[in-house]
Parts: C-alpha cells; sequence; structure tokens
C-alpha cells in the first residue's frame, strides 16, 4: 500500500475527529438531560431579578422618551457602522475612524484579528453598540429604588459580558485561527474540558483555572518552616521557625478569612508574606481556620472571638511569654480582629498594643458591588439553602467574587479551556483561589445581616459579643490601614470610612493593584507604588491628593511602622519553648480539608453541644502549665492561658468550678492580679456541672 498523500490524512483525521465530537456531543447530552432533572429543585432565580426586572421595566415605562432617545441613538449609529462596514468589506481594510471602540484596559479584544479584518472589525463594533444601547436603557433610571438600581446594572453588565463575540467560536478570530491550525481538534479537546468539569462539579459547570495537581499543601506551597503549636475545634494556631537570631520582643498574630484560606499569605518563598515577616525579626504566629462541616451549623460569630482569637491570644501569650503583642487582620479577618478588640476593650483586656488591617471594611454602609447581593429577599434563599447543609459551600461565595469580574475570572478560562482547547496552566494564586472553605450556616447569617445589611459593627453598641456590647470608637491603640486602589471587595473608600471610627493614631497605606495582588506585593518584585499619610481628612478624595506616593511595595514601610512602636528585641523563639507541645509541621492539617472532606479534622468536634466541643483531644492536647486532673480548656471562655492562670489559683477540677461558683472563682482570679476581673466567669459552674454529669 502507498504511503497516503496530504489529502489522505486530512481526510482521515477530520472523519477521526468528527467521530470523536459525536461520541463526546453524546456524552454531553446524556449529562445535561441529568441535569435538567433536577431543574424542579433548583431556585433559577437566587438573585431575585424577575422582580427587580419588572420594577425597571415599570419605571422605564413612565419616561418613553428616555427609551425613544436610546432607540433612536442606536438606529443611527448602526444605520453608520452598516455604512462603514460595508465600504470596509469592499476595500479589504478596517476603517481608520470606528463608529464605536472599547474602553481602554478592555482585554477581550487583544487580538490582531479584530483590528486588521473587516468582518470581525464589524461584529466587535455591533456588539459594543448594543452594549451601549442596554446601558443607555438602564443607568440613571428615575423612579427605581437605589437597590434595585444597582442590581439591574450590575446583572445587565453581567448579560454583556456573556453575550461577547469573543465567547463563541464562529465570532471570535483567536478560535477560528486556532481551529484552522489544529483541524478543529481544539474544540475535541475543548470538549473533553467540559466534560471534565461537569463531571466534576456533579452537574454543574465548575471551569477550572488552573491545574490543581501541579500544587500541595507543604511541598510547593505554604512551605515557611513551622508548626502547629495548639488546636482545638475553630483553628490551628501556627508558630514559624524564626530565621533570624534577634527578634521584636512583641510577637506577632495574623488573623485571616475564614472564608478562603491563610495560605494566600504564603505561596511560594518569593512572594510569602509571612515568610518575609519571619525575615524581618518578627515571632509569627497564623491561625489556620477549620473548614466546617455540618455540624457547625449553630456556631456563631461570637464562637470566632471567644473561642479563636481570644484563644489565640491566650496562647501566644503563653507561647512567648509577652502579654504585650501585635496583631494583622486581613478582609474578613480584619472585621473580626476589630470586632475582639472593642470587646477586649469593654473587658479591660489591653494584651494587643497595635492593630493592623487589610484590605478591611468596619463601615459597611458603602459596601461596593457586594452589596449587590446583599437584601432581605436574597438572605432569606441563603437562609432556606443553609438550612439542609448547615454551611454555605465555598464554590457559591467563590461564585459570586468570580462574577464580580466575569470576563477575567469566568469567560476567559471559558474561551481558554473549551474553545481554544487549552489544558489549565499551573498558577499558586488560582490553585489558592480554587481550595474553597465553607462557612457556618448561623454565623455566616449573623455576619451578612449584622454587618453588610444592617451596618451594626460601625454603630456604638449595634453589635454584643457574648452579652458584651462593644464599640470600636473606643479601640485607642494604634492601627494601620492598607487598602488596594482597585479593590472591588472591599473598596478602599469603604476601608478609609472605617478606619476613621478608631480613637488612636492612624495611619493609612493605599497600595496599587486588587484584594490581592495589592497585597502580596513583596519588595523585590518592584512593582506598583503606595500612598500613606497619619492624617485622615473627612473626604478620601482629598486624603488621596494630600498623600505622599511611594514607588514599590508597601511592606516596608509597614515594617518600619510597627517597629517604631516598640523595636526591643530577645534571643529567637523557636516553636515548642516555654512546654508548648508540637502537634504537628506547619501547614498542619486543617488547612488541608477540602470541600470534599466532610467528616471533621482530628481535634474538631460537633458544635452542637458548646462546652465538649472545645476541647482538645488527648494526644495533640498543647501543655497548659498546671497538671489538671479535668481539662479546663473544654469550658466556653477558658483557653490555654487562663487553664493555667485558674491552676496557680488551686482550681484544677471541674468539681472545684461548681463548688466555687463564679463569684469564688473570680475572686481567687482577682487575688492574683486585680486585671484578672475582665474575666467573665458567670457561664463556667454550669459548663462544668454538665461536663462532671
Amino acid at each position: 500500500m502507498s504511503k497516503p498523500d496530504q489529502s489522505e490524512v486530512n481526510t482521515l483525521g477530520f472523519a477521526s475527529a468528527t467521530a470523536e465530537l459525536q461520541k463526546n456531543f453524546r456524552q454531553v447530552e446524556e449529562i445535561m438531560a441529568n441535569f435538567a432533572n433536577s431543574y424542579d429543585h433548583m431556585d433559577l432565580d437566587p438573585f431575585n431579578l424577575m422582580q427587580s426586572s419588572a420594577e425597571w421595566f415599570a419605571a422605564l415605562a413612565k419616561d418613553p422618551k428616555r427609551a425613544i432617545d436610546a432607540n433612536i441613538s442606536f438606529l443611527q449609529k448602526s444605520m453608520e457602522l452598516y455604512q462603514q462596514s460595508m465600504s470596509s468589506l469592499l476595500a479589504g481594510s478596517v476603517p481608520e475612524q470606528p463608529v464605536i471602540q472599547e474602553e481602554k484596559g478592555d482585554r477581550r479584544f487583544r487580538h490582531e484579528g479584530w483590528e486588521e479584518q473587516p468582518a470581525f472589525n464589524a461584529i466587535k463594533q455591533s456588539y459594543l453598540l448594543m452594549s451601549k444601547w442596554m446601558r443607555d436603557q438602564v443607568q440613571s433610571v428615575e423612579g427605581l429604588d437605589e437597590h434595585t438600581a444597582e442590581k439591574v446594572e450590575f446583572f445587565t453588565e453581567r448579560y454583556l459580558d456573556a453575550l461577547s463575540p469573543t465567547n463563541f467560536a464562529a465570532t471570535n478570530p483567536a478560535v477560528v485561527e486556532k481551529i484552522i491550525e489544529t483541524k478543529g481538534a481544539n474544540l475535541v479537546h475543548g470538549l473533553k474540558n467540559m466534560l471534565e468539569d461537569l463531571e466534576a462539579g456533579k452537574g454543574e459547570l465548575r471551569i477550572r483555572m488552573t491545574d490543581t495537581t501541579a500544587f500541595e499543601l507543604g511541598k510547593n506551597v505554604a512551605t515557611t518552616p513551622g508548626k502547629v503549636v495548639f488546636q482545638n475545634r475553630m483553628f490551628q494556631l501556627i508558630q514559624y521557625t524564626p530565621s533570624t537570631d534577634k527578634v521584636l520582643k512583641r510577637p506577632l498574630l495574623v488573623i485571616p478569612p475564614w472564608i478562603n484560606k491563610y495560605y494566600i499569605m504564603d505561596l511560594q518563598p518569593k512572594n510569602s508574606l509571612l515568610k518575609w515577616l519571619v525575615d524581618q525579626g518578627h515571632t509569627v504566629f497564623v491561625v489556620s481556620w477549620v473548614n466546617p462541616d455540618t455540624s457547625y451549623a449553630d456556631t456563631e460569630f461570637s464562637d470566632y472571638v471567644t473561642e479563636g482569637v481570644m484563644t489565640a491570644v491566650d496562647v501566644v501569650e503563653q507561647a512567648t511569654g509577652e502579654s504585650d503583642i501585635n496583631m494583622i487582620g486581613y478582609c474578613i479577618g480584619g472585621s473580626l480582629l476589630a470586632t475582639t478588640l472593642a470587646y477586649m476593650k469593654a473587658k479591660g483586656d489591653q494584651r494587643v498594643r497595635s492593630a493592623t488591617f487589610f484590605t478591611t471594611m468596619i463601615d459597611f454602609s458603602d459596601p461596593g458591588e457586594l452589596g449587590v447581593f446583599i437584601d432581605e429577599e436574597q438572605l432569606a434563599n441563603l437562609e432556606k439553602r443553609m438550612n439542609d447543609s448547615g454551611y454555605l459551600d465555598g464554590t457559591q461565595m467563590a461564585g459570586t467574587f468570580n462574577l464580580m469580574r466575569a470576563n477575567d475570572l469566568i469567560w476567559s478560562f471559558y474561551i481558554n479551556n473549551y474553545l481554544l482547547g487549552n489544558d489549565p496552566r499551573p498558577f499558586d494564586l488560582l490553585y489558592w483561589n480554587s481550595d474553597s472553605t465553607r462557612m457556618p450556616a448561623k454565623m455566616h447569617t449573623w455576619y451578612l445581616r449584622n454587618l453588610y445589611l444592617e451596618n451594626n459593627l460601625s454603630k456604638p453598641g449595634g453589635v454584643s459579643i457574648d452579652g458584651v456590647p462593644i464599640d470600636i470608637s473606643k479601640v485607642d491603640i494604634p492601627v494601620c490601614f492598607v487598602s488596594a486602589v482597585e479593590d472591588h471587595i472591599a473598596p478602599w473608600k469603604s476601608t478609609y470610612a472605617g478606619a476613621k471610627l478608631f480613637s488612636g493614631d492612624t495611619r493609612f497605606i493605599l497600595g496599587g493593584s486588587g484584594h490581592i495582588a495589592g497585597i502580596i506585593n513583596p519588595p523585590a518584585a518592584g512593582k506598583y507604588n503606595y500612598r500613606v499619610t497619619d492624617q485622615l481628612p473627612d473626604n478620601p478624595e482629598a486624603w488621596a491628593v494630600s498623600a505622599d506616593v511611594v514607588d514599590g511595595s508597601w511592606w516596608p514601610e509597614w515594617d518600619r511602622w510597627v517597629k517604631q512602636l516598640s523595636d526591643d528585641q530577645v534571643a529567637a523563639r523557636h516553636p515548642g519553648e516555654r512546654g508548648m507541645r508540637l502537634i504537628e509541621d506547619a501547614p498542619g492539617s486543617y488547612v488541608k480539608r477540602t470541600l470534599n472532606d466532610i467528616a471533621a479534622p482530628a481535634g474538631a468536634e460537633a458544635a452542637s453541644n458548646p462546652a465538649p466541643t472545645a476541647r482538645t483531644p488527648e494526644p495533640e492536647k498543647p501543655t497548659v502549665g498546671a497538671t489538671a486532673a479535668d481539662d479546663l480548656t473544654a469550658i466556653k471562655g477558658i483557653g490555654p492561658k487562663l487553664a493555667d492562670l485558674l491552676g496557680q489559683a488551686g482550681i484544677s477540677s471541674y468539681a472545684q468550678i461548681v463548688e466555687l461558683g463564679a463569684a469564688g472563682i473570680r475572686q481567687r482570679l482577682v487575688a492574683i492580679d486585680p486585671r484578672n476581673s475582665r474575666y467573665d466567669t458567670s457561664g463556667w459552674p454550669e459548663q462544668a456541672s454538665r461536663l462532671l454529669g
């Protein structure tokens, strides 16, 4: 048999590709049919868009002139584009002056085909004209309340994103070029990628952003050396190994958000904020929150304060012997830190001497685009969904964030993976972004309602923690806010408003880029710039004009600020000193728990029985100083430091706590140090009685 010529090879390749396409399409039909059967059980309008759209249409009908003007303008521009396009097609070149041009920075139309080929140029301009017409119809419509107007505008933009010609194979020159180059093989491989994503999402299309198999926690991400020195049902506490002979006397405790994992601050050594802090001579501790399951359904926001941050402060004090510490809170972790500081102020606890807030909102009066997703109707729908599982699946929260930047975080990957047929590339940041966590139902509902919906955290006494009303304005320690100019999750002007709530010295730093890149910006990268002052006028725009502008990363600026507050040094502290038992190597086991791991990790028990759940399993329980007959840390409100203190007061068993009663315990603590009056002993005897039973 003679060697086949090129035409025969092409024919055989096309036949093979066609057969493969037919096979894959049959799989798609089967999966989509199964998916369609679940429609009856799904809420297809979780954002209540039908009602919002009806209200918008009613308001628009009251102003017919507005619609007529928009239509006339659209028709005129369309005729102009038609004439221009016909001339361009005949001439074989694009016009020098287009009818409409995309905005600067719109990366969807970077391929040269949009500018060099008349047909694609006409398609692009037609889309841009249609988009402008729709925006003109929905923007600034009179008679709509502000929230409904924002919702209609936001989801109109998302609709326009979806309709972009870049999202369709036949109207994207890059895809057409790839089809010709590969003889359609890119579509075959893209279809396989889509099938894999559908199957992984169990009928829901979850587009992979990166090759998740390329990373392993503790191996090539989250590699800064350290040890887990404490754990309870809420978190593990990691203490990092020092890299300097001397360290600052004040240790540093970092509170990350619980809606995603802490290792965004410890991706690779070259961009690890935690490693950089260690290298600057800080004794760094970081909280690694548990990834909760159904058993945490009744866990409250106040538990994150008392069993979370307050317990972590106790452990840091025990591990270092220092009662003065510096703290950092990132995003929602910063909101939690501010809440804890106000709680500590109300209790007379002065152990935190400075606080830093990364991209943190405390005043939620203007939450930016996230406010679109929060109203009474949407909260009711969310509560209904969480009632069944006891938590909010992290992919739903991630989907919300992705929707806010749909072209970059959804459609670009749709085009790359499915239309161009490329496999996702390894990228540590996107690996972290896809490693979602869950939120306990009760805590998440409380958080959305009290902070986003009602803005209670900014109001004196608007929030109570464990029965204690708090007031942010009474917190008078030095604070530093670090925000990002392009942040769409915590808009910098909103974080600025929160910074003005504190009554002590306040520094505000505004870095470049967005919510992640604006914070994870190592000095060696030489990227962006930042503005900084210690004076905060009422108008944030006025602040931005008057602030000093400095090139590069803000990290050294912050390090100078915190060291000016106290630069005393001591010999380097190593994990395991002062009797702390080493549980495991960093990054620990809690952070490795994925959405597929439903069973509670070791050391985390069910939240339905508050008293016993704080207990750490005996093999992993840290030393708390005094030898105790009972584990006093099983009582809510008693951390390892306080258990040690109770041991000094001669209290080592549940029976003693029941016998002494709240007043007797308090009396013994105050006898050791009057400052111990800050501890609320009222609930301890009842919990101890239950534990005895």
